[in-house]
């Protein structure tokens, strides 16, 4: 069976460790014979990605903290000639003591944090990378369901995401003309490093294996398979979408 990546090269920013989505996305990347970009945040974090980087197929490693427009520029210059099929943003960020109090209480800082780091970072990265998609491509970001509902405890960080998923649909209608498709993959919750800031997780972990129609949590790799699809030309009608990879959660009521 002909590997769905052969010959593309993908950028996957936002791996913190082995159980982050962003991990389970590169897995299933090298799987499908993608060439492999990846990004890390600071020195502290480097060694650990490089330990990640000999298991899969990665060509670079490149240091990029979104934040900054210096590092996206050079983001930008590194990869200048390497061109690119798909771009993968797994980054959000979110104060701790504003998860953990009424959304009312956020700060100002929190909330302008939130919403840099988890939402404008998209639009930054599109418009580093997108010059380097010269044949098209696909970029995509992970979202989650707290975007369009209230989940307890998720707070700021469900604005941020609401905002994410808006971006998303006007950075479609940008770069389509370009044939960059742009999409959203939203994944139930899984107990990656990130997650666990929220709390009470583990009783959204119950209720979801108790009400969603498949009756089981999101599994990272079914994440994964579907950024497949998306990042694959399988996916080249598919635009300004949302894909829940949620075991259906996301159409249940009471």
């Amino acid at each position: 069976m002909p590997q769905l990546l052969e010959g593309k090269t993908a950028l996957i920013m936002g791996i913190a460790n082995r159980w982050s989505l962003a991990y389970a996305i590169a897995q299933a990347f090298s799987r499908e014979g993608a060439s492999l970009v990846l990004t890390y945040l600071d020195d502290h974090q480097k060694s650990a990605i490089e330990t990640i980087g000999k298991e899969l197929n990665v060509t670079k490693l490149l240091p990029c903290n979104v934040t900054k427009e210096e590092e996206l520029a050079a983001l930008t210059e590194s990869l200048t000639g390497t061109p690119l099929d798909v771009v993968v943003h797994s980054l959000a960020f979110a104060n701790r003591e504003d998860l953990g109090k009424p959304f009312v209480e956020t700060s100002k800082d929190g909330y302008l944090l939130a919403q840099e780091v988890s939402a404008y970072s998209l639009v930054a990265v599109a418009r580093a990378t997108a010059p380097l998609m010269t044949n098209g491509g696909a970029l995509m970001a992970l979202t989650y369901l707290g975007s369009t509902r209230v989940v307890t405890n998720y707070n700021v960080m469900g604005v941020a995401k609401a905002a994410l998923e808006a971006s998303m649909r006007y950075l479609a209608a940008d770069l389509g003309p370009s044939k960059i498709r742009v999409n959203c993959i939203s994944a139930g919750p899984v107990k990656t490093a990130s997650a666990r800031a929220v709390k009470g997780l583990m009783s959204v972990l119950e209720s979801v294996a108790e009400k969603s129609p498949l009756r089981h949590n999101t599994e990272p790799a079914e994440v994964a398979d579907s950024a497949v699809f998306l990042a694959s030309d399988l996916s080249r009608g598919v635009t300004g979408n949302i894909i829940y990879v949620d075991s259906g959660f996301q159409i249940m009521g009471l």
